[in-house]
């Protein structure tokens, strides 16, 4: 390869959402980075692209043969385990800003290939600033992600008026309102940064103090002798991430100096996460260096399950489970249920069984249609977990 400082990486896109209308702008104004290829489902003209349409194909082939590296940000983790696979295949590496793609397959995928989450979404957000304070000495109690609101049944009007109003799929904001897409993300946080949950569907605790909150959870998990991931739902504190921890008694004084209080918690955050704006390092790193921000772990412990929003009905067909009306999505250990649909994959699906509110669907209560997606979670969970000897489907009604 020529010298690095004359060299411009050729980035292939998959997804023409938000992230990558984001990229089309943002890429063009670099000289170190182009973009190749822009792989997209979508037929016709795409609006919002900072470049040319030609960049468009629908064909795979001609993204792989044009990129030194692709970032995968679609939504849809079943597609892009599809796409992710066939780049391994030319030893193309892959950036995603996709947490649903990592917790649904990501730990298979990462078998195959180089594949890294990249910073600027909660996820790499916190492991980015996991390494910087780990760096300094503190020890990481949680790794926290912050909302501003919560609803975990919305109503298709309300996210009707607010897809239009900010830009997004209604998908998108549903999976945002009803915790579907934090749940991912925290999943991610677990599996990639070592830690645990403390209960199905995290604690999350609601404050109107940011510090009190974030302490909070650090207790709890003080008490459990764990590090979690888990959130806050809370209006006043800022739009990005934080990690509570400890340091070393013989320097409080010193960390007191600094304002930081005097222990034995510590919150250190970032107040935004800026999303595609934050990804360019985690190319460069991953494309000259082969260095991983963050992935799902080799033997990850945590899962999305799927929760019924609503009474369903044998017969019952959801089209995408991700920001569905009908289901969300919450953290489960897999020890928990082994057998639980994972939102991913709840995708094109119809139901064999009624399920209630609150009720996780298994495998046991719906037909999905077959996907290299569902054989690598199937593999996933054949390699990394023990299968109970009792019977774990049983249905039971949730209660929070």
């Amino acid at each position: 390869m020529e010298n690095i400082e004359d060299y411009t990486i050729k980035i292939g896109l998959v997804g023409t959402g938000m992230i990558a209308r984001g990229l089309t702008k943002l890429i063009p104004k670099r000289k170190d980075m182009a973009i190749s290829k822009i792989l997209t489902r979508r037929q016709g003209f795409v609006e919002g692209l900072g470049v040319d349409q030609s960049y468009l194909t629908t064909n795979p082939l001609e993204l792989f043969d044009n990129s030194d590296l692709i970032i995968v940000s679609t939504g849809d983790p079943i597609y892009s385990t599809e796409v992710i696979f066939q780049a391994f295949k030319y030893n193309i590496p892959v950036l995603t800003m996709d947490a649903d793609t990592q917790v649904l397959t990501g730990s298979w995928l990462s078998e195959r290939g180089l594949l890294s989450e990249g910073n600027g979404d909660q996820p790499g957000c916190l492991a980015v600033l996991k390494n910087e304070i780990v760096e300094m000495g503190f020890q990481p109690l949680v790794y926290g992600n912050i909302k501003g609101y919560q609803n975990l049944n919305p109503s298709k009007e309300d996210m009707m008026f607010w897809a239009k109003k900010q830009g997004f799929s209604l998908n998108s904001v549903t999976s945002f309102t009803d915790g579907t897409k934090l749940q991912i993300e925290q999943c991610l946080v677990a599996n990639g940064l070592d830690a645990n949950i403390a209960q199905r569907g995290l604690i999350g605790v609601q404050t109107e103090n940011f510090q009190e909150g974030a302490f909070d959870l650090a207790s709890q998990a003080k008490k459990m002798d764990a590090v979690l991931s888990d959130y806050l739902v809370s209006k006043e504190s800022p739009p990005g991430v934080f990690i509570v921890a400890t340091h070393h008694e013989d320097l409080i004084e010193e960390l007191a100096t600094y304002k930081m209080g005097k222990g034995p918690f510590y919150l250190l955050y970032k107040p935004v996460h800026l999303c595609m704006f934050e990804i360019f390092k985690d190319v460069k790193n991953l494309f000259y260096n082969k260095s991983v921000l963050l992935d799902n772990g080799r033997f990850p412990t945590v899962s999305v399950a799927t929760i019924a929003k609503k009474p369903l009905k044998a017969g019952d067909f959801i089209e995408k489970g991700i920001g569905s009306f009908e289901v969300r999505g919450e953290c489960i250990k897999f020890s928990e249920m082994v057998d639980h649909v994972p939102i991913g994959l709840m995708s094109q699906a119809r139901l064999k069984n009624n399920i209630e509110p609150g009720q996780i669907i298994s495998f046991s209560d719906v037909e999905i249609p077959d996907s290299l997606a569902l054989n690598a979670w199937f593999e996933t969970i054949k390699n990394n977990v023990t299968p109970p000897k009792r019977k774990i489907s049983t249905p039971f009604r949730y209660q929070r």
